[in-house]
């Protein structure tokens, strides 16, 4: 990408305080480190309905401003994704679908944060406001904020991830954009951040490969086969109603669309389905392109992603090579491709790619120090792996691919 972007660091973010008890997020693995105040006013600004004067924070990433909100308010009831964008032929047919009252096109977008592979929403903030909850299209700075360039995000989703400057990092590599966040709010379910359009390039993701749509008064489920039939196999069609209750719809053939940078290089599309006790079913084709089973240094045998092995060669070689080898214990090797979600959750890792491994688990847990030798720590560093002991809440055991470099 070879940009980062801090602008907009001195602003508060906004909170809706009134939707806390519509939001229901999942437990906290783990305790919740107390925000910055930069990220969080200490009087949360209220919805007025009426036009902001917020100033724009992020001039070179900002849309117009939405003005106050017009138009009806329409029910999220189903969200398609493609790895694709989607067409105005296809897009008008899905539109004349019976039962299908409205869509709104938007640009969706896996990115990987402190393990936790989370969705973003690129939207146009006038039309999509109008697809969340009556508090949240109603509270105008929030959108405000959006248009100018800063992020909307669910506060469960934001606690573990912003800075101390309020900011939170869309992506693993070093010129990983930054962006601040200007609101706090509930958002559609499935989606963990809204960005507006003008980040779209930035963040390498598109703008229309997502469908929003509206059955108003029908059931959802009763248009799926017809829609399912219409978008084709490729496209992830979610029930949001299901979605809202479980975190995703388990019917539904779920897809995850990394944008650019280490994790869209080398993934692709992942396809997958739920198969129950927290586990998944990755796309077979997927897995034979990209999972291998072969031996390294140190740990032996191990299946992970094809283009993880060379840098993790080189890293354990060099551990080796250094006298460094009974650092690392192979019998406290937790395993590298593991296709399932984050326990509790219904949330994707980085194991679920086999583009992340752990090591030494015993002295090594969430939210501790890590007892393991920081020279392996520095070396893996150096062969592209980002260490999980950097987090704010620590996990110093995970070290996940965030640089593809070149061995040899």
């Amino acid at each position: 990408m070879g940009v980062r972007r801090r602008a907009g660091a001195a602003a508060t973010a906004v909170l809706l305080t009134a939707l806390a008890a519509c939001s229901e997020p999942a437990a906290p693995e783990e305790p919740d480190p107390s925000p910055a105040t930069t990220a969080e006013p200490s009087e949360p600004t209220e919805p007025t309905g009426q036009a902001s004067t917020v100033p724009v924070a992020d001039p070179a990433h900002a849309v117009d401003p939405p003005g106050e909100r017009s138009g009806r308010l329409w029910s999220a009831d189903i969200l398609v994704q493609w790895d694709k964008t989607i067409d105005d032929e296809l897009l008008k047919q899905v539109e004349q679908l019976e039962g299908v009252a409205h869509t709104e096109r938007i640009g969706l977008g896996q990115v990987s944060l402190e393990n936790r592979v989370l969705t973003v929403a690129s939207v146009d903030p006038a039309r999509y406001r109008n697809f969340t909850q009556a508090q949240v299209a109603d509270f105008q700075e929030a959108w405000d904020r959006v248009a100018g360039g800063e992020l909307a995000i669910d506060r469960a989703v934001a606690r573990r991830l912003v800075d101390d400057e309020g900011m939170i990092r869309l992506g693993v590599e070093d010129d990983a954009p930054d962006l601040h966040v200007g609101a706090y709010t509930p958002q559609v379910p499935t989606i963990d951040m809204v960005v507006n359009t003008a980040w779209a390039e930035d963040i390498e993701m598109a703008t229309d490969n997502g469908l929003l749509i509206s059955t108003d008064d029908i059931t959802p489920a009763t248009i799926r086969k017809p829609l399912e039939r219409l978008v084709g196999k490729d496209a992830s069609v979610q029930m949001l109603d299901v979605a809202s209750r479980l975190g995703l719809d388990p019917d539904a053939k779920l897809t995850a669309v990394p944008t650019g940078g280490t994790l869209g290089s080398v993934v692709g599309t992942f396809r997958y389905r739920v198969v129950g006790g927290g586990r998944i079913a990755p796309d077979p084709a997927w897995v034979s392109d990209h999972i291998r089973t072969e031996q390294v240094p140190i740990l032996g045998t191990v299946t992970c992603h094809k283009d993880l092995f060379p840098q993790l060669r080189a890293a354990l070689l060099e551990v080796q090579q250094r006298g460094l080898s009974d650092a690392i214990d192979p019998g406290q090797y937790a395993g590298c491709y593991y296709p399932r979600f984050i326990a509790d959750t219904t949330t994707l890792s980085n194991h679920s790619f086999g583009l992340a491994l752990d090591l030494n688990t015993a002295g090594n847990q969430r939210g501790t120090v890590g007892e393991i030798d920081r020279d392996v720590v520095a070396i893996f560093k150096t062969w592209g792996f980002a260490w999980g002991g950097d987090w704010r809440w620590t996990d110093p055991m995970h070290f996940e691919l965030a640089e593809v470099k070149r061995v040899g």
